[in-house]
Protein backbone atom coordinates (compact mmCIF):
# COMPACT_ATOMS: atom_id res chain seq x y z
CA UNK A 1 0.00 0.00 0.00
CA UNK A 2 1.75 3.13 -1.27
CA UNK A 3 0.62 5.98 1.80
CA UNK A 4 2.51 8.88 1.24
CA UNK A 5 3.70 11.40 -1.63
CA UNK A 6 6.41 14.27 -0.62
CA UNK A 7 5.97 17.75 -1.21
CA UNK A 8 8.18 17.80 -4.07
CA UNK A 9 6.60 15.35 -5.64
CA UNK A 10 3.13 16.84 -5.49
CA UNK A 11 4.81 20.36 -6.64
CA UNK A 12 5.33 18.29 -10.33
CA UNK A 13 1.64 18.22 -10.64
CA UNK A 14 -1.82 18.55 -9.08
CA UNK A 15 -3.94 17.85 -12.52
CA UNK A 16 -6.39 14.90 -11.44
CA UNK A 17 -5.42 15.24 -7.72
CA UNK A 18 -8.26 16.24 -5.18
CA UNK A 19 -6.60 17.81 -2.45
CA UNK A 20 -8.38 17.84 0.85
CA UNK A 21 -6.97 20.16 3.75
CA UNK A 22 -8.02 18.50 6.94
CA UNK A 23 -7.16 21.26 9.56
CA UNK A 24 -8.13 19.87 13.17
CA UNK A 25 -6.42 19.66 16.45
CA UNK A 26 -7.83 18.97 19.51
CA UNK A 27 -8.82 21.71 21.91
CA UNK A 28 -8.76 24.23 18.58
CA UNK A 29 -12.08 24.41 16.93
CA UNK A 30 -10.53 26.93 14.50
CA UNK A 31 -9.57 24.74 11.74
CA UNK A 32 -11.49 26.26 8.97
CA UNK A 33 -10.18 29.66 9.87
CA UNK A 34 -6.55 28.71 9.84
CA UNK A 35 -7.62 26.86 6.10
CA UNK A 36 -9.26 30.05 5.06
CA UNK A 37 -5.54 32.11 5.96
CA UNK A 38 -4.19 30.12 4.05
CA UNK A 39 -4.12 26.43 2.35
CA UNK A 40 -2.83 24.62 -1.20
CA UNK A 41 -4.19 25.60 -4.21
CA UNK A 42 -7.16 24.03 -4.94
CA UNK A 43 -7.59 22.24 -1.72
CA UNK A 44 -10.94 21.82 -0.32
CA UNK A 45 -11.51 22.25 3.83
CA UNK A 46 -12.65 18.89 5.60
CA UNK A 47 -14.80 19.38 8.37
CA UNK A 48 -12.73 16.21 10.75
CA UNK A 49 -15.95 16.63 13.32
CA UNK A 50 -19.01 16.86 11.03
CA UNK A 51 -17.66 14.90 7.87
CA UNK A 52 -15.43 12.03 9.38
CA UNK A 53 -17.42 11.44 12.45
CA UNK A 54 -20.99 9.92 13.33
CA UNK A 55 -22.30 11.65 16.13
CA UNK A 56 -20.86 11.12 19.35
CA UNK A 57 -21.94 8.85 21.74
CA UNK A 58 -21.02 6.89 25.22
CA UNK A 59 -22.09 3.43 23.41
CA UNK A 60 -20.06 4.45 20.40
CA UNK A 61 -16.94 6.86 21.03
CA UNK A 62 -16.11 10.48 20.46
CA UNK A 63 -15.75 10.12 16.61
CA UNK A 64 -17.84 6.99 15.55
CA UNK A 65 -17.47 6.64 12.20
CA UNK A 66 -19.83 7.89 9.77
CA UNK A 67 -22.05 5.70 8.03
CA UNK A 68 -20.94 4.70 4.11
CA UNK A 69 -23.74 7.23 2.95
CA UNK A 70 -22.87 10.26 4.68
CA UNK A 71 -18.82 9.52 3.71
CA UNK A 72 -20.11 9.22 0.29
CA UNK A 73 -22.25 12.38 0.24
CA UNK A 74 -19.45 14.48 1.92
CA UNK A 75 -16.51 12.76 -0.65
CA UNK A 76 -18.94 14.29 -3.58
CA UNK A 77 -19.00 16.96 -1.79
CA UNK A 78 -15.46 17.59 -1.99
CA UNK A 79 -15.30 16.93 -5.76
CA UNK A 80 -14.48 13.19 -5.95
CA UNK A 81 -14.89 12.29 -9.12
CA UNK A 82 -14.73 7.96 -10.38
CA UNK A 83 -11.10 8.17 -10.86
CA UNK A 84 -9.57 10.69 -9.24
CA UNK A 85 -6.73 10.85 -7.31
CA UNK A 86 -6.74 11.80 -3.43
CA UNK A 87 -3.84 13.46 -1.03
CA UNK A 88 -4.71 14.45 2.09
CA UNK A 89 -2.79 17.12 4.56
CA UNK A 90 -2.91 19.39 7.82
CA UNK A 91 -0.52 20.99 9.87
CA UNK A 92 0.41 18.58 12.74
CA UNK A 93 1.96 15.81 10.12
CA UNK A 94 -0.87 14.14 9.61
CA UNK A 95 -2.13 13.20 12.78
CA UNK A 96 -5.66 14.50 11.35
CA UNK A 97 -5.57 14.06 7.84
CA UNK A 98 -4.85 10.43 8.52
CA UNK A 99 -8.34 10.26 9.31
CA UNK A 100 -9.50 11.08 5.80
CA UNK A 101 -6.87 8.99 4.35
CA UNK A 102 -8.27 5.98 6.54
CA UNK A 103 -11.99 6.40 5.83
CA UNK A 104 -11.41 6.88 2.16
CA UNK A 105 -9.62 3.70 1.94
CA UNK A 106 -12.07 1.92 3.76
CA UNK A 107 -14.75 3.62 1.59
CA UNK A 108 -12.73 1.55 -0.70
CA UNK A 109 -10.77 4.25 -3.11
CA UNK A 110 -7.41 3.14 -3.95
CA UNK A 111 -5.26 5.75 -4.71
CA UNK A 112 -5.37 7.82 -1.39
CA UNK A 113 -2.17 9.45 -0.42
CA UNK A 114 -0.95 11.65 2.76
CA UNK A 115 1.05 14.68 2.16
CA UNK A 116 4.56 13.76 4.36
CA UNK A 117 4.99 16.75 6.63
CA UNK A 118 1.99 18.70 5.49
CA UNK A 119 1.54 22.48 5.06
CA UNK A 120 4.94 22.76 6.57
CA UNK A 121 6.96 20.65 3.78
CA UNK A 122 4.64 22.26 0.97
CA UNK A 123 5.56 25.47 2.47
CA UNK A 124 9.44 24.56 2.80
CA UNK A 125 9.88 22.94 -0.41
CA UNK A 126 8.43 26.49 -1.75
CA UNK A 127 5.05 25.62 -3.04
CA UNK A 128 2.13 28.78 -2.63
CA UNK A 129 -0.55 29.30 -0.49
CA UNK A 130 -3.83 30.71 -1.29
CA UNK A 131 -6.39 32.31 0.73
CA UNK A 132 -10.29 32.14 0.89
CA UNK A 133 -12.47 29.17 0.17
CA UNK A 134 -12.88 26.75 -2.56
CA UNK A 135 -15.98 25.23 -3.50
CA UNK A 136 -15.54 22.45 -6.35
CA UNK A 137 -18.04 21.16 -8.70
CA UNK A 138 -20.20 17.86 -6.94
CA UNK A 139 -18.12 14.95 -7.75
CA UNK A 140 -19.85 11.74 -8.35
CA UNK A 141 -17.67 9.52 -6.52
CA UNK A 142 -19.26 5.53 -5.10
CA UNK A 143 -17.91 4.03 -1.94
CA UNK A 144 -18.48 0.49 -1.12
CA UNK A 145 -17.30 0.33 2.18
CA UNK A 146 -14.46 -2.70 3.78
CA UNK A 147 -11.50 -1.64 2.06
CA UNK A 148 -9.56 -1.28 5.43
CA UNK A 149 -10.03 -4.10 8.24
CA UNK A 150 -12.09 -2.47 11.29
CA UNK A 151 -12.07 -3.93 15.05
CA UNK A 152 -15.14 -4.09 17.48
CA UNK A 153 -14.95 -3.01 20.82
CA UNK A 154 -14.86 -7.21 22.02
CA UNK A 155 -12.29 -7.93 19.11
CA UNK A 156 -10.16 -5.10 20.55
CA UNK A 157 -10.68 -6.54 24.37
CA UNK A 158 -9.42 -9.72 22.92
CA UNK A 159 -6.46 -8.88 20.81
CA UNK A 160 -3.94 -9.15 23.02
CA UNK A 161 -4.42 -12.58 23.70
CA UNK A 162 -3.66 -13.92 19.95
CA UNK A 163 -2.08 -10.31 18.38
CA UNK A 164 -1.04 -6.88 19.50
CA UNK A 165 -3.31 -4.04 20.33
CA UNK A 166 -1.48 -0.83 19.67
CA UNK A 167 -2.33 2.00 21.93
CA UNK A 168 -1.57 5.23 20.11
CA UNK A 169 -2.05 7.70 22.83
CA UNK A 170 0.27 10.23 24.53
CA UNK A 171 2.89 7.67 26.89
CA UNK A 172 0.75 9.54 30.19
CA UNK A 173 -2.48 9.03 29.18
CA UNK A 174 -1.61 5.32 28.42
CA UNK A 175 0.00 4.85 31.76
CA UNK A 176 -3.45 6.89 33.51
CA UNK A 177 -1.53 9.47 34.68
CA UNK A 178 -3.80 12.47 33.21
CA UNK A 179 -7.04 11.93 30.86
CA UNK A 180 -8.22 15.42 29.64
CA UNK A 181 -10.94 14.26 27.91
CA UNK A 182 -12.30 11.15 28.51
CA UNK A 183 -14.38 9.36 31.83
CA UNK A 184 -11.71 7.15 32.98
CA UNK A 185 -7.58 7.24 32.83
CA UNK A 186 -5.64 4.61 31.93
CA UNK A 187 -5.48 2.10 28.66
CA UNK A 188 -7.20 -1.60 27.78
CA UNK A 189 -5.73 -4.60 29.51
CA UNK A 190 -2.96 -5.89 27.40
CA UNK A 191 -2.67 -3.25 25.56
CA UNK A 192 0.92 -1.95 24.41
CA UNK A 193 1.70 1.64 24.42
CA UNK A 194 3.06 3.09 21.12
CA UNK A 195 2.77 6.75 20.78
CA UNK A 196 2.05 7.48 17.39
CA UNK A 197 3.81 11.03 17.28
CA UNK A 198 6.86 9.03 17.80
CA UNK A 199 6.54 7.93 14.03
CA UNK A 200 7.53 11.07 13.02
CA UNK A 201 10.94 12.70 12.74
CA UNK A 202 12.14 16.41 13.78
CA UNK A 203 10.58 17.99 9.95
CA UNK A 204 7.04 16.45 11.06
CA UNK A 205 7.80 14.22 8.19
CA UNK A 206 6.95 10.21 8.59
CA UNK A 207 10.34 8.21 9.74
CA UNK A 208 11.87 6.25 6.91
CA UNK A 209 10.40 2.77 6.37
CA UNK A 210 12.63 0.48 7.90
CA UNK A 211 13.15 2.43 11.07
CA UNK A 212 9.28 2.13 11.46
CA UNK A 213 9.53 -1.37 10.91
CA UNK A 214 12.53 -1.53 13.68
CA UNK A 215 9.80 -0.17 16.16
CA UNK A 216 7.18 -1.85 15.46
CA UNK A 217 8.77 -4.83 16.00
CA UNK A 218 9.97 -3.75 18.98
CA UNK A 219 6.65 -3.62 20.04
CA UNK A 220 5.68 -6.69 19.17
CA UNK A 221 4.08 -5.73 15.62
CA UNK A 222 5.13 -7.80 12.40
CA UNK A 223 4.42 -8.71 9.12
CA UNK A 224 1.76 -11.71 9.76
CA UNK A 225 1.27 -10.68 13.11
CA UNK A 226 -2.40 -9.50 14.22
CA UNK A 227 -2.20 -6.04 15.04
CA UNK A 228 -5.04 -3.45 16.07
CA UNK A 229 -4.60 0.23 16.96
CA UNK A 230 -6.62 2.60 19.41
CA UNK A 231 -6.45 6.54 20.61
CA UNK A 232 -8.50 8.19 22.30
CA UNK A 233 -11.07 8.18 19.85
CA UNK A 234 -10.13 6.88 16.39
CA UNK A 235 -8.48 9.88 14.87
CA UNK A 236 -4.95 9.64 15.43
CA UNK A 237 -5.20 5.80 15.50
CA UNK A 238 -5.68 5.70 11.99
CA UNK A 239 -2.15 7.97 11.67
CA UNK A 240 -0.87 4.34 13.11
CA UNK A 241 -3.08 2.26 10.78
CA UNK A 242 -0.52 4.67 8.35
CA UNK A 243 2.66 4.22 9.42
CA UNK A 244 2.18 0.40 10.12
CA UNK A 245 1.32 0.43 6.31
CA UNK A 246 4.70 2.50 5.31
CA UNK A 247 6.43 -0.66 7.33
CA UNK A 248 4.39 -3.06 5.49
CA UNK A 249 2.23 -4.56 8.19
CA UNK A 250 -1.45 -4.58 7.87
CA UNK A 251 -3.57 -3.21 11.08
CA UNK A 252 -6.79 -2.80 12.08
CA UNK A 253 -8.76 0.36 13.44
CA UNK A 254 -10.51 0.28 16.59
CA UNK A 255 -12.81 3.23 15.60
CA UNK A 256 -14.28 3.81 19.29
CA UNK A 257 -11.14 3.64 20.98
CA UNK A 258 -10.49 4.32 24.59
CA UNK A 259 -13.48 6.43 24.35
CA UNK A 260 -15.86 4.06 23.94
CA UNK A 261 -14.37 1.68 26.58
CA UNK A 262 -14.01 4.59 29.37
CA UNK A 263 -17.39 5.15 28.65
CA UNK A 264 -18.52 1.37 29.97
CA UNK A 265 -17.67 1.33 33.93
CA UNK A 266 -17.94 -2.83 33.37
CA UNK A 267 -14.62 -2.39 31.22
CA UNK A 268 -11.81 -2.68 33.53
CA UNK A 269 -8.96 0.06 33.42
CA UNK A 270 -4.66 -0.81 33.46
CA UNK A 271 -2.68 1.66 34.65
CA UNK A 272 1.15 2.31 34.74
CA UNK A 273 3.63 1.02 32.25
Amino acid sequence: MTVLISAEELLAGTAGIVLLDVRWALGDPDGREHYLGGHLPGAVFVDLETELAGPPSPAEGRHPMPSLHRLRDAARRWGIRRGDRVVAYDATGGLAAARAWWLLRWGGLTDVRLLDGGLDAWVRAGGALEAGDVVPEPGDVTLTGGGMPVLSIDEAAALPSTGVLLDARAGERYRGETEPIDPRAGHVPGAVSAPTTENLGPGGTFRPADELRERFAALGARPGTAVGVYCGSGVTAAHEVAALAEAGIEAALWPGSWSQWSADPARPAATGA
